[in-house]
């Protein structure tokens, strides 16, 4: 029967239809909006300073022209924002064309009716309808062109991480005294070894996630939580788990999206960092907050010196460059040592599930 239910679930999941790719970039993240504007503007810059005759006209020649920059570049930004959310029946090929339809068509229509008055006699840039609608359809094209480069970039070492993951995030030792702990609970509680192995079966189903799945921030707790449960099972009473969630409210939680297994990793850092050397017991803390549209996760540990290596660093720079993909500069990961805890926060700007 159990491998009935396997090729069963297997095959329901090569019948899934492909998912569309988004191609569009995400203009809302404050890194791609500057990244767009810096880029723009340099070139900008550069074509005014070559076709002017000398620094200073060049200099004016792009204080002229900035007014038309930075109206069409804002406005395409904004625009293609709002688009990025209800394009996903379209193919690649057409979100990639929206990205030069879409600051095409507002260059042409800022400079014929902001910059140009009613008579057309009069114009604020130098540049024709055509010649800006051109102009900027070739900006949107190349800068779609280069965002989606670099997030083709990111899977080489998306998977590398992957399979680090699969060493680092759940470690041999882990699994093998967790195990260990089942066995010696069958007998005197059976209950809890099940819901142990149920705890289990969890955590390694949702590893085998793509890394750039995403959860809800109340199902990464519950995980999380699965997680201490099983290792509370192994370290008894040497840990101690702290959870502060009155700052964040409950449709927060469920409403929320975060990378999946990005709590788990940090708590294993944790433990195997600053409770396991440990004799006495040892508190990790664990503080949920959102602070108007951000989510910030505080936690801190025990932090011995004399254990700390290379190997601690692991599970940072996977979460790191698992926020790089998803937020690009809009997450952010920290660590610091203070009175003698090793303390990590979490930023990431609050994105609601899709429905």
């Amino acid at each position: 029967m159990p491998n009935v239910s396997q090729s069963s679930s297997s095959s329901s999941a090569d019948a899934r239809p492909p998912a569309i790719e988004i191609v569009i970039p995400d203009c809302c993240n404050i890194g791609i909006m500057v990244r767009t504007l810096l880029f723009v503007n340099a070139a900008v810059l550069t074509a005014a300073l070559i076709g002017a005759s000398s620094l200073e006209s060049g200099l004016f020649g792009f204080i002229a022209a900035s007014m038309l920059v930075e109206l069409a570049c804002l406005s395409s930004l904004f625009v293609l924002c709002g688009l990025r959310r209800v394009v996903r029946p379209m193919p690649a090929w057409g979100q990639r064309a929206l990205c030069g339809l879409v600051p095409a068509v507002l260059t042409a229509l800022i400079i014929r009716f902001l910059l140009t008055d009613a008579s057309g006699a009069i114009s604020l840039v130098s540049v024709s309808v055509l010649q800006g609608a051109c102009c900027a359809a070739l900006f949107g094209i190349a800068l779609q062109h280069y965002f989606e480069l670099r997030t083709r970039a990111f899977s080489p070492a998306l998977a590398e991480a992957r399979l680090q993951a699969l060493q680092a995030r759940i470690r041999p030792h882990f699994l093998f005294n967790s195990l260990n702990a089942v066995l010696s609970l069958i007998r005197t509680e059976p209950r809890r070894a099940e819901s142990t192995l149920e705890d289990l079966a969890d955590l390694f189903r949702i590893l085998m996630r793509d890394p750039r799945d995403v959860t809800t921030l109340g199902n990464e707790i519950r995980i999380a939580m699965q997680y201490l449960s099983v290792e509370k099972i192994r370290l008894g009473e040497r840990l101690n788990v702290e959870w502060n969630l009155d700052e964040i409210p409950g449709d927060t939680l469920q409403k929320a999206t975060v990378p999946a297994l990005l709590l788990q990793p940090l708590l294993e850092n944790a433990i195997h960092y600053g409770v396991e050397p440990s004799q006495e017991r040892a508190t990790i803390r664990i503080g949920v907050r959102r602070v108007r549209d951000r989510i910030e996760i505080a936690m801190t540990n025990p932090f011995h010196p004399q254990v700390v290596s290379t190997g601690n660093h692991m599970a940072l720079n996977n979460i790191r460059e698992r926020m790089a993909l998803l937020y690009d500069v809009e997450g952010q990961l920290t660590t610091h040592v203070v009175d003698g805890l090793f303390r990590v926060h979490l930023s990431l700007p609050y994105r609601k599930a899709e429905a």
